[in-house]
């Protein structure tokens, strides 16, 4: 089949739920199997494939993914569904569909098969058996702690793996792909503290000295002897009576008043700055060399009809590197470019002069960790080697 797309559940829900908005998004109902078909229905599968000789679940997956030649597949889903898992599988009309298939698959939450299919190895597993029984459900509970805790420790899990088994129409064969992965720099921004201040307000008292005048009276009685005729009003006032005088004085009044004298103003300045990241991504490139000389298949640019016997790298490299105290593992990828470039189509006839700055360009490209300086004349060498110029 052209384009498979294969998904691991824990959970038959989600694996349900997957399929449902898989027929939702126009996939046909042909193309799209779960397996169990039912909740609860593992046992029955993988017993009917015990019964009938490779005729159940066992013999669904390898004749999905092909008897021999990706009977390893077929054994890994085949286990998947025998310690308790769903397998949820979509053929897809075309690489649009199966990418659309494989975000759909992804949002429920898949495992990682192939992280799945270590644990099973590092476990004694080495393939299928038929006649091997269901996991108990107390099994599945405890496998399934022990990928938890994996997971704990740094063990990521993954989407949902597309075995993209490509039929050729013309030749019947088939061909595997191999992704180029490249990884991508993204910078964001986040806010974090710095510091700052914290301003603490307190109450302190001091002594204050003031002087003031204060004003006091006091009584003074005298009596004096007089010997005179009493007078009328002598006489008015010889009758009973009483006459108050009181004293004053005066004390100090101590009052309080509060005033600003200060004040102390907290605030924050804005500034923006522009700092440079610098990092490194990671790309993934492949070299496809080929083997026997007498071979017509092509590698990235042309057949190059080089053999894997570098002898002649080696001895090239000990006369004009070995006093350096490199490695030759420094400067193979070096020779094997050369004769690459050398046994393709852009570079037939070639004089070096003319097509060393774009192979320059083409090499520091691919391989920004080596310079150009450095390698060149294995590269050359290579090239030469190639098109018979060097002897």
């Amino acid at each position: 089949m052209e384009n498979t797309v294969v998904g691991v559940y824990d959970n038959y829900t989600q694996a349900e739920n997957a399929m449902n908005e898989l027929l939702a998004a126009g996939f046909s109902r042909d193309n799209v199997r779960l397996n169990p078909e039912t909740k609860g229905g593992t046992r029955t599968a993988v017993s009917e494939g015990a019964d009938t000789g490779g005729s159940g679940i066992g013999h669904f997956f390898r004749s999905l993914f092909g008897m021999e030649e990706h009977r390893e597949h077929g054994d890994i889903y085949s286990e998947a569904v025998r310690r308790g898992s769903c397998v949820l599988t979509v053929d897809a009309a075309s690489e649009d569909m199966r990418d659309r298939a494989t975000e759909i698959m992804n949002r429920y939450d898949p495992v990682d098969i192939d992280e799945r299919a270590s644990h099973w190895r590092s476990q004694g597993w080495a393939g299928y058996d038929e006649s091997a029984p269901m996991l108990s459900d107390a099994e599945i509970e405890r496998e399934r702690g022990t990928y938890a805790a994996r997971s704990d420790t740094g063990m990521s899990q993954t989407a949902a793996t597309s075995q993209n088994l490509r039929a050729d129409q013309t030749t019947g064969k088939e061909g595997t792909r191999i992704p180029v992965v490249e990884e991508q720099l993204r910078v964001g921004k986040r806010e974090v503290q710095r510091g700052g201040v914290r301003v603490y307000q307190r109450v302190s008292e001091k002594p204050v000295h003031e002087s003031v005048e204060l004003r006091e009276e006091h009584v003074d009685v005298q009596r004096h002897a007089v010997d005179q005729p009493a007078t009328e009003a002598d006489m008015a006032a010889f009758k009973e009576g009483s006459i108050e005088v009181r004293e004053m004085a005066e004390e100090p009044v101590v009052s309080k008043t509060a005033r600003v004298v200060e004040e102390v103003v907290v605030g924050k300045d804005t500034t923006q700055r522009t700092e440079q990241v610098n990092d490194t991504v990671r790309r993934t490139d492949v070299e496809v060399e080929q083997l026997g000389a007498g071979s017509g298949r092509r590698t990235d640019y042309a057949a190059t009809g080089t053999s894997t016997d570098d002898s002649d790298y080696r001895r090239h490299w000990q006369n004009a590197y070995g006093s350096s105290g490199g490695r030759y593992e420094d400067y193979d990828a070096a020779y094997r470019y050369g004769s690459t470039m050398a046994g393709s189509g852009r570079f037939q006839n070639y004089q070096w002069q003319d097509v060393e700055p774009q192979l320059r360009s083409d090499w520091e490209t691919q391989h920004p960790e080596s310079t150009w300086d450095k390698v060149k004349d294995a590269v050359r060498y290579g090239a030469e080697k190639v098109s018979g110029r060097h002897h």
